[in-house]
């Protein structure tokens, strides 16, 4: 089921400037994700949602893929921005950096069953 959503106008250029100074991880994901590379999933980049940029969203299924470093570890505002999408009906699936870089195809695995785990709700 697609969501619909309301991006706040604010959000807008910082997600235009985002998709343009995406992290080494980022576009390593991204070369992935676009063209709908895992079993015809639509992946978007920087996505804006309500108050937040997602790094990348399946809108079909859901699933908002963040890919973050080190400065996210334990963080609180992370929590909170888990639970806003959770509660907008998204389900967020979190992967490191190095584990993009060290092991792509690990991570392209996980994200293959997740949309196909959504579509069964």
């Amino acid at each position: 089921m697609t969501k619909s959503f309301r991006t706040r106008i604010d959000t807008l250029p910082k997600a235009k400037a985002l998709r343009r100074d995406m992290t080494a991880a980022e576009k390593k994901l991204w070369s992935h994700l676009r063209n709908r590379q895992i079993d015809g999933a639509v992946f978007r980049k920087q996505v804006p949602i309500g108050p937040y940029i997602a790094d990348f969203c399946c809108l079909k299924a859901d699933l908002v893929v963040e890919v973050d470093g080190g400065q996210h570890d334990e963080s609180k505002s992370d929590s909170v921005r888990d639970a806003w999408l959770n509660k907008a009906g998204y389900r967020v699936l979190r992967v490191w950096n190095n584990e993009v870089t060290d092991n792509i195809e690990g991570v392209l695995q996980i994200i293959a069953a997740t949309p196909e785990e959504q579509r069964r709700r």
